[in-house]
């Protein structure tokens, strides 16, 4: 299966993706497959980052499959997952994948002002110990590529074997999630438009404000 990839400048703010969704009219059979089993938004529309990844079928059956079972059938609980999903995607500037979790968080039990205080990071107040510790081995892992002896342990205390490989792994998708909408200039869907990523505050993320404004 081939098509053709749809390049545009990497400009100012809304000139539009480097890589756009491929149209659904363009679809083939085997991209039809693939796709046919994720939920639509509530416009009958699936989201961007599934119909530019589509254009490479071979790796988004696998990306797929991987994936689902982290969002949908991991250990992690789900206030767990989102919580360290959206430090990941402050972390690396990615606001399409801030924008598309925020509602999953707000699902998953995480309130408004927790959803506020995440760009301020584990040591804003207000956070109990156990979200320190997820958020603080966001910024690890985002920093370093590993957890440190102290985090692990405190890990370790909540989380048996299967789930502090499973937050390492976690972490690791949404980073290179978040490596490709970032590069590819994937637009956040109107509908989220209002999930806004929180400016940057040096502390844990990449403090270069205004990095990924075009994306």
């Amino acid at each position: 299966m081939t098509h053709e990839y749809v390049q545009r400048p990497h400009g100012a703010a809304g000139t539009g993706p480097r890589l756009a969704p491929l149209p659904e009219d363009d679809w083939d059979p085997f991209a039809r497959e693939l796709l046919a089993p994720i939920p639509r938004d509530t416009d009958g529309r699936l989201a961007n980052v599934f119909t530019t990844l589509v254009r490479h079928p071979g790796l988004v059956r696998h990306f797929l499959s991987f994936g689902s079972h982290l969002l949908r059938d991991g250990l992690l609980p789900d206030r767990t997952r989102e919580l360290l999903i959206l430090r990941t995607a402050y972390n690396t500037r990615a606001g399409y994948e801030w924008g598309r979790h925020v509602p999953l968080a707000r699902a998953a039990g995480v309130t408004e002002e927790e959803i506020r205080r995440v760009g301020a990071g584990p040591d804003a107040q207000g956070w109990p110990p156990a979200d320190v510790h997820l958020l603080r081995a966001a910024d690890e892992l985002h920093r370093d590529a590993r957890l440190s002896a102290a985090t692990w342990s405190a890990l370790a205390d909540g989380h048996d074997e299967a789930q502090l490989i499973e937050i390492t792994m976690l972490v690791g998708q949404y980073h290179m999630v978040a490596f490709f909408l970032n590069s590819a200039g994937t637009q956040l869907e109107p509908a989220y438009e209002s999930e806004t990523l929180p400016a940057p505050t040096g502390t844990g993320a990449d403090s270069t404000e205004g990095a990924h404004r075009d994306v």
